[in-house]
């Protein structure tokens, strides 16, 4: 696929709650001078067709973000999808429902989290490439370095830390390879959102990703690692 054509296929939902614990107001907080949300909106623009990109939110000032990068936001999320506790699948939901009922279905949901602002055109295009509907979906990872056989624990019955894993393992790079979601890039089967949960899901592949490009603001010390990145690397919009 050419990297200058635009995907044209797919749902692109990015989801963008008011409320924020671990960094206040994140979404529109300005990270190197520019409101975070703008990186992942800006990507999506470089990617996808204007008109394929959705922005969930209850949070007025990401919508005059959204405006002012001419990504029309139709509607506020509703409260009941705006809490702590709401799930990022009932919001998937939620939007892909809105677009069936304007006649628009898509067999593919990109998922794009504006808390992961660096993301790589190539990476998006292998990923599309490499997404087939007999998956549920694929999804960006890096390698944990934690790992359930070797250093992670959990208290057992008398209180006492255990292996997560069982394994005779006395090495860590002797067990087997485990990793974990980055946040970046999720692409799903559409009819499996609609079907069932993530933690449902059968048919996941993985995708691997540079850690420069697997940054996932949570906290203020994740913020400071993304605007150390930012200037030393060189990541821009």
């Amino acid at each position: 696929m050419n990297l200058t054509s635009k995907i044209d296929d797919c749902l692109v939902v990015i989801p963008a709650r008011a409320g924020s614990k671990g960094v206040k107001g994140k979404n529109f907080k300005k990270l190197n001078g520019i409101p975070l949300i703008q990186y992942t909106i800006e990507f999506a623009l470089k990617n996808f067709k204007k008109e394929n990109i959705f922005i969930s939110t209850d949070c007025n000032e990401v919508i005059r973000i959204s405006k002012g990068l001419k990504i029309d936001v139709p509607f506020k999320r509703p409260p009941e999808l705006s809490t702590d506790e709401s799930s990022i699948h009932e919001t998937l939901k939620h939007v892909i429902k809105f677009k069936i009922s304007n006649g628009l279905e898509f067999s593919k949901t990109i998922l794009l989290q504006p808390t992961s602002p660096f993301r790589s055109d190539l990476d998006l295009q292998r990923m599309h490439q490499e997404f087939s509907l007999e998956y549920d979906a694929i999804v960006s990872v890096i390698k944990a370095k934690s790992n359930p056989y070797f250093n992670l624990f959990e208290i057992n019955n008398d209180g006492f830390l255990a292996k997560s894993k069982k394994g005779n393992f006395y090495r860590r790079q002797d067990c087997p390879k485990v990793f974990e979601f980055n946040g970046s890039i999720y692409i799903f089967n559409t009819s499996s959102l609609l079907k069932g949960y993530l933690n449902d899901f059968k048919k996941i592949k993985k995708y691997e990703m540079n850690p420069k490009y697997s940054i996932d603001i949570d906290s203020d010390f994740d913020w400071e690692l993304a605007e150390c990145l930012v200037k030393k690397l060189n990541l821009t919009i």
